[in-house]
């Protein structure tokens, strides 16, 4: 992977870093202002923060794989 491979693929795990911080954020908003009445939400907002945090983890992986590769 050349330098400019590894400073885009460097910028989309600091993309992802921050949607994941977004939807922790509204996870932890959901629990501390719209519990319990709010619960209908926690599956889908749940959801969406595992799959934001695991895309970020993904590609926070082939970002270290890369780093030690080059």
């Amino acid at each position: 992977m050349n330098e400019d491979e590894l400073k885009d693929l460097d910028r989309e795990v600091k993309k992802l870093k921050r949607i994941a911080s977004e939807w922790a954020s509204q996870l932890h908003d959901l629990v501390e202002d719209r519990l319990p009445a709010g619960y209908a939400d926690i599956h889908p907002v749940a959801q969406s923060t595992y799959d934001a945090c695991k895309a970020w983890a993904d590609a926070n992986a082939r970002l270290s794989a890369a780093q030690k590769g080059s």
